[in-house]
């Protein structure tokens, strides 16, 4: 909807300036109709997930994983493609807006940028390893050589407690570095273990750090023209991902116990059915646990019970 145009005071010269079309504002990323920039993972475990729900969220999003950039001017953003462990350099240079990348990645690239949002996927533990009887606690780490290839995140973690080591930087394929000698222990991700028990390995210690994909904006920068509504439209994504909408039927003498199981966001809607002393519940209820549920409601008396996946909403 267009604002009507605002009149200007009458001993003012200054001719009436009509105000800013809220839908001009969204599709150019705000007033001064430069286009939100979004760095967004050009390979990897986190590419895929998060162009899925930039495309759930209603952005365009590449055909060929050759394209760098993708403009997106009816939504007021424009992606672009980048290494992952880059991206917080970007958007911490203020080169771009807002980053979609690993929570590791974030705080390893020591960028001036912040995480504003956690997305749910993309999700590993990071954990301290070495040949069982050599190495107990994180405390031993001292004076010890350590091969990550997250220096950062290591050297972090160990300054907060004040443990002095060596930590040696590898691209990759850490596991290797103790046979070789390179190091005594590493810090890496750690998903089954069973690479670290190929390499004769073995985690000891409390994890270094859980990380996921993250969203991130510049330090100190306030909010950029255009994030409010990208973020709303991602955290929709979100929160419809883990509900359901649950429809059933239920005779009047039992919607209060109904209700009690399934008391939506607000509220549920309760609607009356032609078939007298019945009527129709809708709510939206958690994905886990919604078979459960309908179990739960059968038993005191709902009928037609219905789940509905949600693609998308705004609470």
């Amino acid at each position: 909807m267009t604002s009507s145009n605002a009149n200007a005071a009458p001993d003012s010269e200054a001719p009436a300036t009509a105000a800013p079309d809220r839908t001009d504002a969204i599709a150019n990323g705000g007033p001064n109709g430069r286009p939100l920039r979004i760095a967004v993972p050009n390979k990897g475990s986190l590419s895929v997930s998060a162009t899925d729900i930039l495309r759930e969220s209603g952005y365009r999003q590449r055909q060929d994983s050759k394209d760098l950039t993708v403009s997106d001017p009816e939504n007021g953003v424009e992606f672009f493609y980048l290494r992952p462990r880059d991206i917080a350099v970007y958007v911490g240079a203020g080169t771009l807006d807002v980053g979609i990348t690993g929570r590791d990645l974030l705080l390893d690239s020591g960028a001036a940028a912040d995480e504003v949002r956690a997305l749910g996927f993309g999700r590993s533990r990071f954990h301290y390893a070495a040949r069982p009887g050599t190495i107990g606690s994180i405390e031993e780490l001292a004076g010890k050589r350590i091969a990550t290839s997250y220096p950062g995140v290591v050297r972090r973690h160990l300054a907060d407690r004040g443990i002095e080591a060596t930590v040696v930087r590898l691209d990759g394929a850490v596991e290797t570095s103790v046979q070789l000698g390179v190091a005594d222990a590493i810090a890496d991700v750690v998903e089954t273990g069973r690479t670290l028990r190929q390499a004769g390995l073995a985690v000891f210690g409390e994890p270094i750090l859980e990380s996921e994909a993250v969203l991130i904006t510049r330090s100190g920068a306030g909010t950029p023209t255009g994030f409010e509504i990208f973020r709303r439209r991602i955290e929709g994504v979100l929160v419809a991902r883990s509900y359901v909408m649950m429809d059933y039927d239920i005779p009047d003498e039992f919607v209060e116990a109904a209700v009690a199981l399934t008391p939506g966001i607000e509220s549920p809607t309760v609607s009356p059915l032609h078939r007298d002393g019945w009527v129709a519940v809708r709510s939206m209820v958690p994905r886990d646990g919604a078979q459960r549920l309908m179990d739960a409601l059968w038993q005191i008396g709902a009928r037609g019970i219905l789940l509905t996946d949600i693609h998308a909403c705004r609470l």
